[in-house]
């Protein structure tokens, strides 16, 4: 498999999965100026929105949305518990996780990573509302080691690469998204807890972030 990622991007959630599986991958990076993988082609070819991430599996096949590639992940190793099993509530729970993330978390990253397109209205309205959605999450994590109670889920790898946005100190020099934990304990040990697991760890070394 490859798995095409940007240093830093929402990829970074399928990067600490395929860690935590143990699987055989290689990683491909992506220029986000030129769209060019490093080894020379136009990743518009593979993926016509040009963003991240997308596994290619070994037969070809391409898989492009984040939460369609962690779910694919897990259950290539369903021992692993990262996704619970099939047809169960969990699992159903498991993907209203990864809904609310796609669509409050990521989504409402993007006016503070682009806050030059967005203006100064976008950035004073969207930081408010992520701040309003991570006090939700503490408050669910709280009595919890995971998003899902006590076992780590891919939920947790996402919600971790679009955490780290607003903590990584160049990031928050080059677009100021700092979201802090003040007041936030839950949801501060869940990170500091994240941050030591050997997978995001070795992620984030070989994406050049640690």
């Amino acid at each position: 498999m490859k798995l095409y990622y940007l240093p830093g991007a929402c990829s970074l959630a399928p990067h600490i999965v395929l860690n935590e599986l143990g699987l055989d991958f290689q990683l491909v990076r992506v220029d986000h100026k030129t769209h060019q993988t490093e080894d020379g082609r136009d990743f518009r070819a593979l993926s016509p929105f040009g963003y991240v991430p997308l596994l290619e599996l070994d037969d070809g096949s391409l898989l492009r949305e984040g939460p369609a590639v962690l779910q694919y992940l897990a259950d290539l190793r369903p021992a692993s518990l990262l996704a619970p099993v099939q047809g169960s509530l969990e699992r159903y729970r498991l993907l209203e996780w990864l809904a609310f993330l796609n669509s409050e978390i990521h989504k409402g990253f993007i006016p503070l990573l682009y806050a030059v397109l967005a203006g100064k209205y976008g950035v004073e309205t969207a930081r408010p509302k992520l701040e309003q959605r991570y006090a939700w999450v503490n408050a669910q994590l709280a009595g919890k080691r995971y998003l899902m109670g006590d076992g780590f889920t891919v939920a947790d790898a996402y919600l971790f690469a679009l955490t780290q946005w607003g903590q990584a100190p160049w990031l928050e020099s080059v677009y100021k998204t700092s979201i802090r934990f003040d007041g936030l304990e839950h949801l501060a040990a869940w990170y500091a807890r994240m941050r030591e697991r050997p997978a995001v760890r070795q992620s984030l070394q070989a994406e050049g972030l640690r």
